[in-house]
């Protein structure tokens, strides 16, 4: 079988020597670690996924769900340094700060900010894109033959806004994705009703993307890719790694809680808590956690026709199977302390004002980790350091949406292939 990748393909099921197959073990369950899995598999090679908590327990399971393409705009656009003090000064504000934690965060926050010019705004979407620009494409690939194709759904996405007026005033960021080769329609009220009836009187203007998707699970579509790769002879262990074992200079397994496990490569994808395991082999990668939360709304009366960022309250609604997600709330605080009431509480009220007349069954809340280096490009790639240890790591805002395509770079980088974009903003050397 072959399986399409960035316009070029290779057999999915190569020949192999027994001393090409290599024992590779993933540090991570969640989208990028099940990918590298799913392909290395295809490739031959035997697969150990680890994870402390099993599938889809952080960020995969939590995120969106959108397979987001046109997302190359990061955070760290020009206008973030004069809006971001009135944001986390307004209650109303999607951006939320435990401010017990900014002093441990003021270090990494100062690197972050040093991104928010136009020349490096340009150089990260041009980074982001080749990653993500063919989402669902990726996803449809990696899922093929696997239970977990239902879940896969082409899609358009929507951003909605008030007013054109409004929409101009994103302009920076929309004159980005047509510079990294995106394309969309304008929908005036009328059109924008005709497409989707459901929104209410605050969202007169639309931009419609197509070639999109969205999960309709994120967690069971993780969680049945891990099962495909057991299915097929791959093992999951679930223990905390504490430690990347070397000899010689070249990796030799991990250290568990349950004990060493051999393996000839090691890839560490384990999201925001990949910064510690990676500063045992001396990489230090600026990561934080950019805490993310969710609500569920179970059996909705209303539900999008397509996945929507409500642009004005920076959220995404989403629809899913039995259940509306809505998602986007971000909040600094670190990885230890608990979920805030504030950012559930702000999300259910903008919901409401985007969809009046909503009701459902119940609410389920989330909040998770989003793993965020300073310069909000992912870190995938051989890591400096011992032979056979690889990043993929640090997708920040795409990691549903990036991770097919991560993994499936990291099987080539772990079978010598070339890869067929330029992996150079991604080297995890960059931080060394």
């Amino acid at each position: 079988m072959d399986y399409p990748i960035g316009g070029a393909t290779f057999d999915g099921a190569p020949s192999m020597t027994t001393a090409d197959r290599k024992r590779v073990i993933i540090i991570g369950a969640g989208i990028v670690g099940v990918a590298a899995a799913v392909w290395l598999q295809r490739d031959g090679h035997d697969v150990v996924l680890i994870d402390k908590d099993g599938p889809a327990t952080g960020a995969s399971a939590g995120n969106g769900g959108v397979l987001a393409s046109c997302s190359v705009v990061p955070v760290t656009v020009p206008s973030l340094m004069t809006k971001a003090p009135g944001m986390l000064l307004r209650p109303d504000s999607p951006l939320f700060m435990r401010w017990s934690y900014l002093p441990k965060l003021l270090p990494w926050l100062a690197r972050y900010l040093s991104h928010c010019r136009p020349f490096e705004t340009k150089r990260i979407a041009k980074a982001l894109a080749p990653i993500i620009s063919d989402s669902i494409d990726q996803h449809l690939a990696l899922a093929k033959g696997t239970p977990a194709e239902r879940y896969v759904k082409p899609s358009d996405y929507l951003f909605i806004y008030p007013s054109r007026a409004s929409f101009e005033g994103d302009r920076f960021g929309w004159d980005l994705r047509a510079e990294n080769g995106f394309t969309w329609d304008l929908l005036d009220k009328e059109a924008f009703r005709a497409y989707d009836p459901a929104f209410g009187p605050g969202a007169d203007f639309a931009v419609k993307l197509g070639n999109h998707g969205h999960i309709t699970d994120p967690e069971k579509y993780v969680q049945a890719l891990a099962g495909h790769v057991v299915a097929e002879g791959g093992q999951l262990v679930t223990t905390q790694v504490t430690g990347i074992r070397q000899e010689a200079g070249s990796v030799v397994g991990v250290e568990t809680s349950n004990g060493p496990i051999n393996g000839d490569a090691v890839v560490l994808a384990a999201g925001v808590w990949s910064r510690d395991l990676a500063a045992t082999t001396g990489l230090k990668v600026p990561l934080e956690s950019e805490r993310g939360y969710h609500i569920d709304l179970i059996n909705p009366n209303i539900m999008p026709r397509s996945p929507v960022m409500v642009a004005a309250a920076k959220f995404v609604a989403t629809p899913m199977e039995g259940r509306l997600r809505c998602a986007g709330i971000v909040e600094f605080g670190g990885i230890t302390a608990p979920p805030s009431n504030k950012p559930f509480a702000l999300l259910k009220k903008r919901i409401h004002e985007a969809l009046p007349g909503l009701t459902y069954d119940s609410i389920e809340e989330w909040m998770g980790h989003r793993p965020a280096p300073t310069d909000s490009i992912p870190v995938i790639g051989k890591m400096p350091g011992p032979d056979g240890c690889f990043a993929g790591f640090g997708h920040h805002h795409i990691g549903m949406t990036g991770g097919p395509k991560t993994g499936r770079l990291l099987a080539d980088m772990i079978a010598g292939r070339r890869a067929n974009i330029d992996l150079e903003p991604y080297r995890p050397a960059r931080f060394a």
